[in-house]
């Protein structure tokens, strides 16, 4: 301590003329500052979570903030919300503008936002009352002369939507035809941002969506008479797996060499299956919605979804993933079927995968910050070549592959995911007698009225389908006789079939005794669901 302050300290009076620091005052709030509060939703995965945009103006320096962890696309929507403003006719205000996307600990993607945050910027600089903004939610996407362009996932937010109380919803009218129908909440759809305006200010109304009855268009039944089953000639026993395969949502493998009509057989197991219902059909074109994928201004069809992706297909795209995540092929296949032609060209950690997921009918991602469950129940369909020539075990051609190739080719399909197919049918060839022939068996659409009825015995007995049939009650309803449960004993023991094989055997058994309008299952049904799995 130097001198002088020693001496300071020892002094005996008061110091003088020492500044005095006062205690700090808050500063006065400012004045002007009004908020907006707006609701929407956004997409996670498939599924809409409901957004609450809070928007506050402030008489600060102009600047535009967007808190609550928006993305790229979120963040670029104050470009395009500028330029919407200014082609209405309308100002963007010239005040400081802070908007916080809540819940904030959520990611927020797309560009489905931009019009609740262009709402709620005009409500916030007083154009919009906020008593206009009540019960009401918007979504959709801006261009810069103010429309409003295609969302994706549109159905699924508007659903989102109902969870915060909201009665009507705002879309792009691009997008109305989709999203109108969502139970229970009314839907209007606007062409831009002045028509939005003038709606929540009472000026033009907008109408709500009229939404056409679903439609049933199953190939070979109504839309598409070429897609018939007939078409197929020969392949008697392949036929009856399809039917099966559909009666009782079971998976289905056909192994056969080339152009037996394996891929022609399984695409014409979608105009074998009953319409979905109400609840299914929603859910099944959310998940097309939310890729992107459904077609503009048409109303949802009540068919199962069908896919078939190529084997070159990757992680992402057969199972779902990427950022953002996007559904895969199996999660759009969902109430539907998945046909995966040339099995065995799959990549093995994607089949391996499919082993939980058939099991399961979910898709569970798990990334460092995204956590989300997209939904796969389908129905696989697999076709495949005994070999890599595809010849082996003809009679007419002779194979190339040795035995290596033979092994190697083969154990590109393991055994616990075969084990989870219920039906392996061999196609072979068909002889010219039968092709030149015209084909005098069913058609598609008497083959989906069986399927229908076996489908109704099923619903009666409290499950969706037999596929489905839970281990608790598979003893109480399957119902099999003596007599074949010692056939399918038998079977197991001397064939030496998994507890999973057994139980499987039982369940396709239980289908085939539907067709026949059996209560029980007895042994010619077990036969034959032996027969279809390779093994009779």
């Amino acid at each position: 301590m130097g001198q002088l302050a020693r001496r300071y300290l020892s002094c005996k009076f008061p110091l003088r003329n020492v500044p005095k620091f006062a205690a700090p005052r808050p500063h006065p709030v400012p004045t002007g500052s009004t908020m907006a509060r707006v609701w929407s939703a956004a997409l996670s995965g498939v599924s809409g979570i409901p957004i609450e945009v809070e928007v506050r103006l402030s008489s600060q320096l102009p600047r535009v903030d967007v808190v609550g962890l928006p993305e790229a696309a979120v963040r670029e929507s104050i470009s395009r919300i500028r330029g919407a403003i200014a082609a209405s006719a309308l100002s963007f205000p010239d005040r400081r503008v802070t908007v916080n996307l809540a819940p904030a600990d959520l990611r927020k993607n797309g560009a489905g936002l931009d019009l609740p945050i262009a709402i709620g910027v005009l409500a916030a600089a007083g154009l919009l009352d906020p008593e206009h903004l009540d019960g009401r939610a918007l979504i959709g996407e801006l261009a810069l002369d103010g429309r409003l362009r295609v969302t994706r996932g549109v159905l699924a937010t508007v659903l989102a939507m109902r969870e915060v109380g909201a009665r009507e919803a705002i879309v792009p009218a691009s997008s109305a035809a989709h999203a109108g129908h969502a139970p229970g909440i009314r839907v209007v759809g606007a062409n831009d941002l002045r028509e939005v305006v003038a709606h929540l200010l009472g000026e033009e109304v907008l109408p709500e969506i009229d939404i056409p009855l679903p439609t049933h268009d199953h190939p070979g039944t109504i839309s598409d008479p070429g897609e018939c089953l007939r078409d197929v000639r020969g392949q008697p026993l392949a036929k009856r797996a399809l039917e099966v395969a559909a009666a009782g949502g079971h998976g289905l493998l056909l192994t056969g060499p080339p152009g037996t009509g394996k891929t022609l057989l399984a695409r014409r197991l979608p105009g074998l299956l009953p319409s979905l219902d109400e609840p299914a059909r929603l859910e099944a074109f959310c998940i097309l919605d939310a890729a992107g994928l459904a077609p503009e201004n048409q109303p949802i069809t009540a068919a199962p979804p069908f896919r078939a992706p190529h084997h070159s297909a990757s992680a992402a795209g057969l199972l779902g993933g990427g950022s953002p995540v996007r559904a895969g092929e199996v999660s759009l296949a969902h109430h539907g079927v998945l046909f995966l032609d040339e099995l065995p060209e799959f990549d093995r950690r994607c089949l391996e995968s499919l082993r939980e997921i058939l099991e399961q009918g979910v898709v569970r991602i798990a990334r460092a910050q995204t956590r989300c469950e997209l939904p796969a129940r389908f129905q696989l369909i697999a076709a495949a070549n005994p070999c890599p020539c595809g010849y082996f075990g003809t009679v007419d051609r002779d194979c190339r592959c040795d035995d290596a190739a033979l092994a190697r080719y083969r154990r590109r399909l393991s055994g616990p995911l075969l084990d989870r197919i219920d039906l392996d049918v061999r196609v072979t060839e068909v002889p010219w007698e039968i092709l030149r022939r015209p084909d005098d068996g069913p058609t598609s659409r008497e083959v989906r009225g069986r399927v229908e009825r076996a489908r109704a015995l099923q619903r009666d007995r409290g499950v969706t389908t037999n596929a489905a049939i839970p281990d608790s009650r598979l003893d109480e309803l399957v119902c099999a006789e003596a007599d074949a449960l010692a056939l399918l004993g038998l079977a197991v023991d001397r064939l030496r079939l998994s507890a999973r094989a057994a139980r499987r055997v039982l369940r396709v058994s239980r289908t085939i005794a539907d067709l026949a309008d059996r209560g029980t299952t007895g042994c010619e049904a077990v036969a034959e669901a032996l027969a279809m799995r390779g093994v009779g």
